[in-house]
């Protein structure tokens, strides 16, 4: 399965190509420092950085924060709830209101390959906004 594309390094090339006096690194896909993180960002991309003279910094993952864990512990418990039949109170910030416990279908859409919604036979189409 290919990864996400484009490569850090190769992106901070490109973004040093046109201009941008410097970038702020953020690994959206991890909550928390590991060696993939560290490597590919804090040693890797920062070198890549440094060598193109790009000013750049690391954005902090959640981590352990405190506040993060009491998120993650408010969610499973409030899923619980949910799953044994309660109507747990729904903690919101925002003007969206709550979310669904499951996607929706055509919530997550893959461009990679149309995939089955949940509780559903029906095909979830490909990337198609």
């Amino acid at each position: 399965m290919p990864w996400l594309e484009p490569d850090v390094n190769d992106h901070l090339e490109a973004l040093h190509a046109d201009g941008v006096p410097g970038v702020v690194m953020a690994p959206i896909g991890f909550v928390s420092d590991h060696m993939e993180v560290i490597y590919d960002l804090d040693t890797e991309a920062m070198e890549t950085a440094r060598e193109l003279g790009l000013p750049a910094a690391r954005a902090a993952t959640a981590g352990v924060h405190p506040d993060f864990v009491a998120l993650v512990r408010d969610l499973l418990l409030e899923r619980a709830e949910a799953e044994r039949g309660g109507s747990p109170e729904r903690a919101v910030c925002g003007a969206l209101g709550p979310r669904w416990d499951r996607c929706q279908p055509h919530c997550c859409a893959n461009p990679r390959a149309e995939l089955p919604v949940v509780g559903s036979a029906a095909p979830r189409a490909g990337f198609d906004k």
